[in-house]
């Protein structure tokens, strides 16, 4: 196994970018971010790689904080080694499981779609679908940032080369309603004038 270290929070930031990783063990301490600051960058930048704090600073308020933006344990100082390492273990074992179902799941931005499950959730809140707005989200989701044409979803989620624009309308406005924090101003799924729509994360 090999280890990287980085100097700095900022640093962190940029080899989470560059690279994967297993495993991530971050002080609360750093050089110009602190611990809370990283871990909510890393978080804002949808790596979901498991993360540690290892930290001097034992009070409750710090446990909370930092397993509330997305640390999966925090382990204090004096620690020992012994369970340290049964953790990362526990930790890469975990990882290692649910990457095996990681094709079944897409994720884009707050959300995440469930396939075989047909379910959608939006920060971890699941919101209700009908079969055909999860097979319009799921098409959404496969190519986010494309322009999809309304021949290209009609054919994709309706199964049929003869493009009906009011039913499309009637689907894309309901799931509006379900996906976005303004539906008269959608930011998620936007309307190209005269071709057809893109899903923006």
């Amino acid at each position: 196994m090999v280890t990287v270290e980085a100097a700095s929070g900022p640093e962190s930031l940029k080899l989470v970018q560059s690279r994967t990783f297993n495993l991530i063990i971050l002080d609360i301490i750093m050089d110009e971010m602190d611990g809370f600051q990283v871990i909510s960058r890393m978080r804002d930048l949808g790596v979901l790689t498991p993360i540690f704090i290892l930290s001097g600073r034992q009070a409750d308020n710090d446990k909370i904080l930092a397993l509330g933006i997305g640390a999966d344990d925090y382990i204090t100082k004096p620690f020992s080694t012994t369970v340290l390492c049964a953790k990362v273990k526990a930790a890469l074992r975990r990882a290692e499981l649910s990457g095996r179902g990681r094709e079944n799941t897409l994720t884009a931005g707050p959300f995440c779609y469930v396939c075989d499950e047909m379910r959608l959730y939006k920060d971890n809140q699941e919101i209700i679908l009908s079969s055909k707005e999860c097979l319009l989200m799921k098409y959404f989701m496969s190519n986010p940032g494309k322009i999809l044409t309304r021949e290209q979803i009609y054919h994709q989620v309706w199964n049929n080369d003869f493009v009906d624009d009011n039913t499309i309308m009637v689907h894309i406005r309901r799931l509006r309603m379900k996906i976005e924090d303004d539906p008269n101003q959608p930011k998620y799924l936007r309307t190209v004038r005269g071709i057809g729509y893109q899903f923006i994360v």
